[in-house]
């Protein structure tokens, strides 16, 4: 069954969960003049057949995966949209992964200043967190999503099947920013899959759903209070800091997810080291990571002599004030912290705790 979580941000909008996101597309765009719809190379051919009748339909092909995220890709669909006479009355629609959902809402800020568009992800990792939020953006050699704008989508369509087409490594990093969602916010979402693998956890499409609509809760209430993370929403980046640094660095081998859970075992040292946390707290980090086979330590590739240059993009990090790094970190009786004044023994102990 249908599940809507409304959110309030620039604008007031939906995201649905178990719905079919063709038959919703289309009532969406019925009174359009124009739709645009991007998708990554590997999805075109799932599209071909798309027809939404109400207008006229141009499908832009961007690069799979990040790749697509740059300003490249961006400056290409901003001359097809000038082309095809895209005016503020017409719809674009991101149909793929995050990477496609950040593009695609950062095209629709952009063009003319603003206009609207429909989020369809097809990765969890899409449904739970990038297209969810109003955050979008495009990556640059200096780091991830560090060019973008706050601008919502109208709807998010989830689309429970897509999630058929992923492999076990894709879904699994998806999970990693529902974990988040267990470890800062609802406890239930750990509970619900303790002791549980990937393939269990895939074979039951009431869970999934539910671990969906827990974690889009939590985000859905983290951005209506606070869209444009002036404090609560900086929440939602447990693990992402440190996480946002080792995925650039590693020219984006590491899925986003994947990067996230190890940053979250980073975070959780600090924690840890400091008296915040609990052995057994800190432990529990590992272990539910592990069992969904998400990473805990740092590929081989990385070494010590990497953690200067780290060090250097974290102090990029779009949550630094002052010069300051800031780390989000838990502490006992389900409380999160906020420190900018984590020292260089402290950054280096902790990685040295995640290496290989």
């Amino acid at each position: 069954m249908t599940r809507e979580i409304s959110i309030t941000a620039d604008r007031k909008y939906s995201v649905f969960i178990d719905t079919n996101w063709l038959s919703n597309l289309q009532e969406l765009s019925k009174d359009r003049q124009k739709i645009g719809v991007v998708v990554s190379s590997n999805m075109r051919e799932q599209l071909s057949a798309i027809d939404l009748s109400s207008g006229k339909l141009d499908i832009f092909e961007i690069p799979d995966g990040e790749a697509g995220k740059s300003s490249d890709v961006l400056f290409a669909l901003w001359n097809k949209l000038n082309l095809s006479g895209f005016t503020r009355g017409d719809l674009l629609v991101g149909v793929g992964g995050g990477a496609v959902t950040d593009l695609t809402g950062f095209l629709a800020a952009t063009w003319l200043r603003g206009v609207d568009w429909v989020a369809v992800p097809t990765t969890l990792a899409g449904m739970v967190d990038a297209a969810v939020g109003g955050k979008t953006g495009i990556n640059t050699e200096l780091g991830k999503n560090l060019v973008g704008a706050f601008h919502s989508p109208i709807s998010v369509l989830v689309d429970l099947n897509w999630l058929e087409t992923l492999s076990n490594r894709d879904f699994a990093a998806g999970l990693a920013e529902v974990i988040k969602c267990g470890f800062i916010a609802d406890e239930e979402i750990l509970r619900s899959i303790d002791g549980m693998g990937i393939d269990e956890i895939r074979a039951k499409r009431e869970l999934v759903q539910s671990l969906i609509e827990r974690a889009v809760a939590v985000k859905a209430h983290v951005v209506s209070e606070d869209f444009k993370e002036g404090s609560l929403r900086e929440i939602l980046n447990y693990g992402h800091t440190f996480g946002h640094a080792i995925e650039t660095h590693s020219q984006y081998a590491l899925r986003h997810g994947e990067a996230v859970s190890i940053g979250m075992v980073f975070v959780a040292e600090i924690a840890y080291a400091r008296g915040l946390i609990s052995g057994e707290l800190f432990n529990r980090h590992r272990q539910i990571l592990s069992q969904v086979g998400l990473p805990t330590l740092l590929p081989d590739s990385f070494t010590l002599s990497d953690l200067p240059t780290l060090t250097a993009s974290m102090q990029r990090d779009k949550k630094v004030k002052g010069g300051k790094v800031r780390f989000v970190v838990l502490h006992e009786g389900n409380q999160l912290a906020r420190l900018d004044d984590v020292n260089s023994s402290e950054i280096t102990l902790a990685y040295e705790k995640i290496l290989s």
